[in-house]
């Protein structure tokens, strides 16, 4: 289990080693070496469709540095989001072919940090998700460079998640302590993670009660995770959810995971591409899930995956999605890019 009481911090030094002279050196793994097994993470389709999807989003970024569309313009999630896309291929603010899209979207996201730490901007619908999602990206930016201006506003928003965690132990759309969902409250818990791994104090407690809140969202019945402790019913993406939530609040060895990843892997066949109105969701936190678990999980998971995603990419380099272009591509890139191992986030 990971200890959050003790002081792990992951300094600048990481970043250099993604770096020459400033210019990115990504290290494309092309087996996992804790899977016990030898086979291709990333295959020449799959690298070519990242290079397409990440031109793609580079296209598309509007001027004032954000991504989103239509109801979900000028969001603080879709565009951190974004951004972690291009930085799991190893390019980080002002460094690299894509560095400048990077430090732009940062910008857009700082200059809608709030003084009470909630970030968000003015199209945003459920703020705590897209606080989540940005927080993380800060976490991450801050981990890999150092950067003082990012730290001061990772500290806030990392105080908001803290202060707004409910009863139950977990969080809800508002940044208010009443209501809990799993979808909502696992990018809480990621962003925190990311923070602590990037030397940020997260009090022990809020993570032990997140895990509380998870293991009782879990359904005995079949393993599976329900959206809230009064709604029975599982679902692949909340599931997935669940299962990534214990695994980055430092939970590795349980019977609730093996349940779990069970759930989802008896499941996988039905969640064909486009199946529902979450499959970006749900694959974003499965594919983590089964890279996390390692060994045969992600041997089975990583190529069925991989296939759907490479196969339905439109010609113009995007994956369409119901909240637009930009997120399905930025989640696809994200998922595509786990095996090569460099935002600190999915590494244990």
């Amino acid at each position: 289990m990971f200890d959050w009481s003790t002081k792990f911090v992951l300094t600048t030094a990481v970043s250099a080693s993604l770096f020459i002279f400033g210019v990115p050196t990504p290290v494309y793994a092309q087996h996992n070496p804790d899977a016990g097994v030898d086979f291709v993470e990333i295959t020449d389709a799959s690298r070519q469709s990242v290079e397409r999807g990440l031109a793609y989003l580079a296209q598309t970024q509007q001027e004032d540095g954000s991504y989103g569309s239509n109801r979900f313009e000028r969001h603080v999630g879709i565009t951190s989001l974004a951004c972690l896309a291009f930085m799991a291929d190893g390019h980080m603010p002002g460094r690299g072919e894509y560095g400048p899209n990077v430090q732009r979207g940062l910008d857009f996201v700082l200059s809608h940090a709030t003084e009470s730490g909630l970030i968000v901007a003015d199209a945003s619908h459920g703020p705590m998700y897209g606080h989540g999602f940005a927080t993380l990206f800060l976490g991450e930016v801050y981990g890999m460079t150092g950067d003082e201006r990012t730290r001061e506003a990772l500290l806030k928003a990392v105080r908001l998640i803290v202060t707004t965690q409910n009863p139950e132990g977990g969080w809800r759309y508002q940044p208010r302590p009443f209501d809990a969902d799993i979808s909502v409250t696992i990018c809480q818990v990621m962003a925190l993670r990311s923070a602590r791994n990037a030397g940020l104090s997260v009090p022990k407690e809020t993570i032990d009660r997140a895990i509380a809140y998870v293991r009782q969202c879990q359904n005995p019945a079949d393993g599976g995770f329900k959206y809230m402790l009064n709604s029975g019913g599982s679902a692949f993406p909340r599931s997935a959810a669940g299962v990534a939530a214990l695994y980055y609040a430092g939970v590795y060895e349980d019977d609730a995971l093996n349940k779990g990843l069970i759930y989802l892997e008896n499941g996988s066949q039905n969640t064909t591409f486009g199946a529902g109105g979450h499959y970006f969701y749900g694959h974003y936190y499965a594919a983590q899930a089964m890279f996390l678990a390692g060994g045969e999980h992600w041997e089975r998971w990583c190529p069925r995956v991989r296939e759907q995603l490479v196969a339905a990419q439109l010609a113009d380099g995007s994956w369409s999605s119901g909240h637009g272009g930009p997120y399905g591509t930025s989640m696809s890139l994200l998922i595509l890019q786990i095996p090569n191992r460099l935002l600190p986030i999915f590494q244990k």
